[in-house]
């Protein structure tokens, strides 16, 4: 048997660590990761092996050679641009001539593959991929597998709604050399992308093997420094290069450590390291070989690279230190910290917790460093939820990381396109605002200053002035300490998933642009009045303006003047009741019942609430009783469908389905999309004609929507009890289950394993069909946590399903926590 080792990745993931050498050669407990692959091989007894290859390839050429050094023979195949996973196997199709194992050069794993092998030859597969369990499958690719080990399905870094298995794709393969017929010459071309659905889809023998041990795809820094350490604790069954002293302490050959030093194990000590008098080396902490460590120095869980000088009195807790850096006296560098190689940091530089400094950097005497100098990686959190970015202002959140924010972004678009951007009242939204503007103009971008804005008419500023984008700054109406980054096209819409990914990796990796030109940004004034003027002007002449209604309304701050204003000028007369501005959207759902008695002392004939941002509305009928969120859905699809008969509607997953029952009277036809708004608001694009009112502006405009819904009361002469009475009679319950991250994939592959195929939807979370209803069953993309939704014809029903997945989740976490 033969073996195909993909060493071409380029690893900007782990950059500053990978600018100068491919991601192959990156040490891991002063070994590079292709080594362990090649031991892994070397075991197997295989020896005949080729090496895929396209970053810095003569690196790698040079360090392992022909192979014979290690026990192999190898064979090096070149890349001249990237051709994906299958294709750079296929460069080395004249090679392969018999059944050959495929690994990946940068994953860190003990797996015995002759258990895999054999299944394969058993089972007379043409592929059989090696699958492993995890805690975390998001940045994996999930398979979906049936009993006898075929595979089913295929999920390529799935979000939370659609993590249905713990099992993901280890990017280890049993191979027959028949497969590469299937890939094109020349052509980039992936394994789990294309060649595997591709036989999946053709019936072709596809199997799978979940082997248990050991497994580490080295993806970013988190993962990198995790691997060190699971190494020193003995949880990786490979070879450590060194001499055991005892204590967890393993040394090179050369190691001088003064008998006044303190080193507490598991430790590494590359070759030739010295130590000097006094300095302390803590547990999980890799030194590399020519290490120097001076006088009362300290280090604590670091990876420090070959060759690198730790002066007096200097202090390393949680950081990575590449090849040939100079850390003088009493430097300090903090958890999550990268220095490139070559760097050097003179007396008293401090470097702050997750601070890249990227190669052959100087930095000078007592310099502290916030943010990352040019280049780097960050933290290890989710970046976005949809194609929003949240943070806190009591958790981390800075200008530092909101202009890093504004330099991903803007290197999106082309030098001297111009953005969007607006903000909230007050200091924290102009802060923040002019750390988003100072990030943008910094990558080159024109920034249009939108000023003080709701989020519907932030989207409506964007398109009318067709900018190239926007990012409206704004406090979550639920909780005034959380601030949300609002990403948004050149329609307004939400990002799509590809363009948030392409945003998150420029963050990550800081591979922001330097240009010349820094321009200035622009004001557009009066963008409310705007909107207020080209709202009215979508109404027709026989609704509202020729039959008043009287509204209570609802709100707080800028959007209660806005929304009173829009409405008087459409004629409705209007009651203002506005909220306490010091209270947030939680407290104020509180004090609905006393706004619905308010209604019926001031003979209101209908009420409405709306948030602080505008995105949020409660309808009220005239006895002061809200509408539900199906029975508000139902009614903006009625008075969508009445304007566009035989129209199609957009709807996320998680709507009501009172709305296919109101389509069905209409002729019209409801598209269910994933939630995420980027991919429902660019349906809800495709579908919408040139008419008034659109589905856009009644599902993401409050104000638009009220104005629309009145204007349509008024046409019909109707109350809104009247028309909620029309509509079909559906009840919904919600539920929330909290649940840790790490069980998620887990307990959704068991839930999924226990419910007929038949019965269920895997659209976006787990829809399961009832007789009498249905239930939706959630990961929460943000928090540790499930939702479930149920509806039924009856509330007992819809109480019944909520509490029975409600349960069976709680059973299914507990088994996980025992």
């Amino acid at each position: 048997m033969k073996a195909i080792i993909m060493a071409g990745g380029e690893g900007s993931r782990l950059r500053p660590l990978t600018c100068k050498r491919p991601k192959p050669l990156v040490p891991v407990a002063n070994r590079p990761i292709m080594e362990y692959c090649v031991d892994l091989l070397h075991g197997l007894g295989i020896k005949e092996v080729g090496v895929t290859l396209q970053y810095l390839p003569e690196l790698i050429q040079e360090y392992f050679g022909d192979g014979s050094d290690f026990g192999l023979n190898l064979h090096y195949f070149i890349e001249d641009k990237p051709l994906g996973t299958a294709g750079s196997v296929k460069n080395a199709a004249s090679f392969l001539d018999e059944t050959f194992v495929v690994v990946s050069g940068d994953a860190l794993t003990d797996f015995d593959l002759r258990p895999a092998i054999a299944r394969h030859k058993e089972s007379g597969a043409l592929a059989t991929l090696v699958l492993t369990t995890v805690d975390n499958p998001l940045e994996y690719g999930v398979v979906i597998t049936n009993p006898d080990g075929s595979i089913r399905s295929f999920l390529e870094k799935p979000s939370w709604g659609e993590v249905f298995s713990d099992q993901v794709n280890t990017g280890i393969y049993i191979l027959e050399p028949e497969v590469l017929e299937l890939v094109p010459e020349g052509e980039p071309f992936d394994f789990s992308k294309d060649l595997f659905p591709r036989l999946l889809k053709d019936r072709k023998p596809l199997f799978s093997v979940t082997l248990a041990g050991y497994w580490c795809d080295i993806g970013n820094l988190i993962q990198y420094r995790q691997a060190q350490e699971d190494i020193l604790r003995g949880k990786v069954k490979v070879r450590v290069v060194g001499e055991d002293r005892g204590g967890g302490v393993v040394t090179g050959e050369g190691v001088e450590i003064d008998p006044r030093a303190r080193i507490e194990g598991p430790v590494l000590l590359g070759s030739y390291c010295r130590i000097g008098p006094g300095a302390a080396v803590g547990p999980y902490t890799v030194l590399g070989p020519y290490t120097r460590v001076e006088a009362g120095a300290s280090i604590k869980r670091s990876i420090i690279w070959d060759s690198v000088y730790i002066g007096k009195e200097a202090n390393l807790r949680g950081a990575v230190v590449c090849s040939r850096t100079s850390l003088q006296r009493q430097v300090r560098i903090y958890e999550g910290a990268v220095i490139g190689d070559g760097s050097r940091l003179d007396t008293g530089v401090e470097v702050r917790p997750e601070v890249k400094i990227w190669p052959e950097k100087v930095l000078s005497r007592d310099t502290v460093v916030h943010e990352s100098l040019i280049w780097g990686q960050g933290t290890g959190r989710p970046l976005f939820v949809g194609s929003r970015s949240p943070g806190y202002l009591q958790g981390g959140l800075t200008p530092f990381q909101v202009t890093r924010m504004g330099l991903a972004y803007g290197a999106t678009f082309k030098p001297g396109a111009m953005v969007g951007l607006s903000t909230f009242a007050g200091g924290v939204g102009e802060m923040l605002f002019k750390a988003m503007a100072a990030g943008l103009m910094a990558a080159g971008v024109r920034v249009a200053d939108l000023g003080r804005l709701p989020t519907p008419i932030h989207r409506y500023a964007v398109r009318s002035l067709r900018l190239a984008g926007g990012c409206h700054i704004k406090q979550d109406a639920a909780a005034r300490d959380k601030i949300w980054l609002h990403l948004v096209n050149e329609r307004g819409h939400d990002l799509a998933p590809g363009a948030v990914r392409k945003i998150e990796n420029l963050y990550w990796r800081e591979d922001g642009r330097q240009v010349k030109d820094i321009q200035a940004s622009t004001y557009f004034p009066a963008l409310q009045e705007s909107y207020c003027e080209w709202l009215l002007t979508t109404l027709g002449e026989d609704g509202i303006k020729k039959r008043p209604l009287r509204l209570a309304l609802g709100c707080q701050g800028d959007i209660a003047a806005l929304a009173a204003t829009v409405l008087q000028r459409a004629g409705a007369e209007v009651i203002r009741l506005d909220f306490d501005p010091a209270k947030d959207w939680r407290a104020i759902q509180d004090d609905l019942p006393f706004f619905a008695a308010e209604m019926g002392r001031y003979g209101a004939e209908m009420g409405a609430a709306l948030d602080q941002n505008g995105e949020v509305l409660i309808l009220f009928t005239g006895e002061g009783r809200p509408l539900t969120t199906s029975q508000q859905q139902a009614l903006l699809a009625r008075i969508y469908l009445e304007a566009n008969r035989e129209a199609r509607l957009v709807l996320p997953v998680t709507a009501s389905h009172a709305v296919e029952l109101v389509a069905e009277r209409f002729g019209g036809k409801v598209e269910r999309v994933k939630s995420h708004p980027g991919i429902h608001h660019e349906a809800m694009a495709r579908v919408d004609g040139d008419g008034y009112p659109t589905q856009e502006h009644l599902q993401l405009d409050a104000l638009a929507a009220l104005l629309y819904t009145l204007d349509w009361l008024a046409r019909r002469d109707e109350s809104l009890a009247e028309a909620v009475a029309a509509l079909p009679v559906v009840h919904t319950v919600s539920r929330s289950v909290p649940c840790p991250w790490e069980a998620k994939g887990r307990v959704m592959r068991t839930l999924i394993g226990e419910i007929p195929a038949e019965k269920v939807q895997l659209l976006d979370g787990v829809q399961i069909y009832h007789k009498d209803g249905w239930s939706l069953v959630f990961p929460d993309g943000e928090e540790p946590r499930y939702r479930i939704y149920s509806e039924a014809f009856s509330q007992e029903t819809a109480e019944e399903l909520a509490a029975f997945y409600e349960q069976r989740l709680k059973e299914l976490i507990g088994r996980e926590k025992e």
